[in-house]
């Protein structure tokens, strides 16, 4: 059973090179991160508590976000809200936080990592359904052989960040 999602606290945008992120912020992190143009509608920061109350973590999210669009490692993080996966997914999202900035690994070896060897498409359910892309970096995972496999903001978006990172699939 998928247990509910956390109430969302307040969402912002992001403006980058590449267009708007929105972000999603719950009373434990950042919970949600969203590509441009995904039909998410995104208020401006306002002087309100909300605003106040996720400042820090929001200026972190966007620090981290840019860096890595940039092809840099982040030096800080917010603090992320991984609890609406079931538990097989957050320990894959937590494998995906271990990858390093221009590594790989397969969907097979996250299996493996997580202790479930014969649970790849699983694996890839999990990336597909991470809910933080670009910080959690199910970017970073391909094929077997290489290949891009798929990709929640598109497989544009995968190669586009895979080469900020000097990485080209197979």
């Amino acid at each position: 059973m998928r247990p509910t999602s956390n109430v969302k606290l307040a969402r912002f945008g992001i403006a980058t090179p590449d267009g708007e992120f929105a972000a999603e912020y719950s009373a434990r992190g950042l919970a949600q991160l969203h590509f441009p143009n995904a039909r998410v509608s995104v208020p401006r920061p306002a002087t309100s508590r909300t605003w106040s109350d996720v400042r820090p973590w929001h200026h972190a999210t966007q620090s981290a976000l840019k860096a890595i669009l940039a092809g840099r490692s982040p030096r800080v993080f917010p603090p992320l809200d991984l609890s609406a996966g079931t538990p097989f997914q957050q320990s894959v999202w937590r494998a995906l936080t271990q990858i390093a900035r221009g590594q790989t690994r397969s969907y097979g070896e996250i299996a493996r990592g997580v202790g479930k060897p014969k649970s790849v498409r699983a694996v890839g359910g999990a990336c597909g359904a991470n809910p933080i892309p670009v910080l959690v970096p199910c970017h970073r995972v391909l094929t077997a052989n290489g290949k891009l496999g798929g990709f929640s903001g598109g497989l544009d978006w995968k190669r586009r960040l895979l080469a900020r990172e000097g990485i080209t699939p197979g």
